[in-house]
């Protein structure tokens, strides 16, 4: 037996959008913090390779922890804060529903009115994610790839922070990666991802822990990064067609 569909009024709406709109830079920050994490342990790793600064390899290993595990535990807040002031309305990213009157052409409007915001913000993000190979590249040095960490979290910052944005539009006007047919599929894509992310940090902090080299145990992340993303892919497709047989 098919349940009537939640209904989403004007009220909602707005609350929705500024809830995600309140909490975009939040998130964005929470997630680059996680990525520049390691930063402050591998620039006084380096120091104290380079023998600069009098900074003992006990030192830096302890003071470099601290600081990674601070700003972890700090993203965590954010992430758990941020998750219980949206939960009232998780049903509108995995559910289907039906909008009041007025509801699909005010966000059809705020979508138009930040399409340019947008497009310069995922812009800039990937530009730095891009350009932060750079300081490795020109220098070779163990300090270098703290720099290229906190590039890469500038340029993650500025893409979930104007895609969160967006995707509130999006949700509301049940498109792109929130239709019908995406929330489906969903569903059963999660288990597969908390999975995998749960498997990668295992390995990055069993690795880490173990061989003490969390000056080169990074490298998980964007390893983790890409085959996810081929993971994620093959998966889908599988899924999709079992639907279709």
């Amino acid at each position: 037996k098919d349940f009537p569909l939640k209904k989403v009024s004007v009220e909602d709406a707005n609350d929705f959008m500024e809830v995600r709109k309140k909490n975009a830079p939040k998130i964005a920050a929470a997630v680059a913090s996680c990525i520049a994490s390691p930063s402050v342990l591998i620039f006084l790793a380096g120091l104290s390779e380079a023998q600069i600064g009098n900074i003992s390899e006990g030192v830096a290993a302890s003071v470099g922890l601290v600081c990674l595990l601070g700003f972890v535990a700090a993203a965590v807040f954010t992430f758990i804060s941020c998750g219980m002031q949206t939960k009232r309305f998780e049903f509108l990213e995995n559910e289907c529903f039906e909008t009041a009157y007025g509801v699909e052409g005010l966000a059809k409007e705020k979508l138009k009115n930040y399409e340019g915001t947008f497009t310069r913000g995922i812009a800039v993000g990937v530009v730095l994610c891009i350009v932060a190979a750079i300081p490795l590249l020109v220098a070779a040095c163990t300090s270098f790839v703290s720099l290229l960490l906190i590039l890469v979290a500038c340029g993650v910052y500025m893409i979930i922070r104007v895609g969160m944005i967006k995707g509130s539009y999006d949700i509301l006007l049940q498109e792109g990666d929130y239709t019908i047919s995406e929330k489906k599929l969903k569903k059963k894509s999660d288990a597969f991802s908390g999975a995998y992310w749960c498997i990668a940090t295992a390995i990055y902090l069993g690795w880490s822990f173990w061989t003490m080299r969390w000056d080169f145990t990074w490298i998980i992340w964007p390893v983790a990064g890409v085959l996810f993303a081929a993971a994620s892919g093959i998966f889908r497709a599988v899924m999709q067609n079992e639907k279709k047989k």
